[in-house]
């Protein structure tokens, strides 16, 4: 009998420079990893497109510097992580103000993952902001009553 690996599976890995254009790029490299036909492609590309905004927004980041993209896959879950330079001046996290226009996007990361955080790796050294998304949806609830049309 094979044992299971808890190894995770590589989907793709990219540098990217500090640049806006950055975040089309990170959207289509997804992409193409994944197919249109994978059950988690809309939340992995939406949390793809707003870690790598991020990086690039809110870290020390420029033209010069590289943002990394990592996407796996494990155990029914698809693992990004999005390595960039750092701050010296903020960390990520959620904005509170309900009526800011901008700066949502680690709110919509919380909203459709599992789980997200931040590794600080030390002075000079930059930090990676990760999300854990579910592989593939949930099985309908059998007890949910039937859409009605009409």
């Amino acid at each position: 009998m094979k044992a299971v690996s808890a190894e995770p599976k590589l989907h793709g890995e990219v540098s990217l420079p500090g640049v806006r254009e950055s975040v089309s790029r990170a959207r289509s490299e997804v992409r193409e990893w994944f197919g249109e036909a994978h059950p988690a492609i809309d939340d992995v590309v939406l949390a793809t497109s707003e870690l790598v905004t991020n990086a690039i927004v809110h870290s020390n980041a420029d033209a010069g510097d590289l943002i990394r993209l990592t996407v796996t896959e494990a155990e029914g879950f698809i693992g990004i992580e999005v390595n960039d330079p750092g701050s010296t001046f903020s960390g990520p996290h959620v904005r509170k103000e309900a009526n800011a226009e901008d700066g949502r996007g680690l709110l919509i990361v919380r909203e459709i993952s599992l789980a997200w955080g931040v590794r600080e790796h030390g002075c000079g050294l930059g930090r990676t902001v990760w999300c854990a998304i579910r592989a593939a949806p949930l099985p309908d609830d059998p007890s949910a009553p039937e859409p009605v049309s009409g």
